[in-house]
């Protein structure tokens, strides 16, 4: 696949980079929130590179891998933004730390039985 310009680009650009109607990428746009091409002062929608690779992601998720739409959505959210994955190691530390202490938690209720 040829490499995408630094530029803006047009929503039938799009459509025919990525090979779908440009009602389909609104509706996308309507339906989930990593999708948010920019205006302009006239209020037309311009996708840059970073939007057109999450167009990219959704197709190949819905079509390919068969997720529904609100599983795109938690999908994208974990890749893009990393939702649930500590970010420092710091955080993995107090995660393991409330991990364990959730299974001593456990294992006492287990043994009180």
């Amino acid at each position: 696949m040829a490499e995408l310009e630094d530029r803006r680009y047009k929503i039938s650009e799009v459509g025919a980079i990525l090979d779908v109607p440009g009602h389909l990428l609104r509706q996308w746009e309507s339906r989930i929130p990593q999708l948010k091409p920019k205006r302009d002062r006239a209020n037309r929608r311009y996708y840059t590179r970073k939007d057109i690779e999450i167009a990219r992601r959704i197709k190949h998720l819905i079509r390919h891998e068969k997720v529904t739409i609100e599983g795109v959505r938690l999908q994208l959210a974990q890749e893009l933004h990393g939702e649930g994955r500590p970010k420092t190691r710091r955080e993995v530390v107090d995660l393991v730390e409330k991990i364990q202490t959730e299974v001593r938690a456990m294992i006492d209720m287990l043994d009180s039985e």
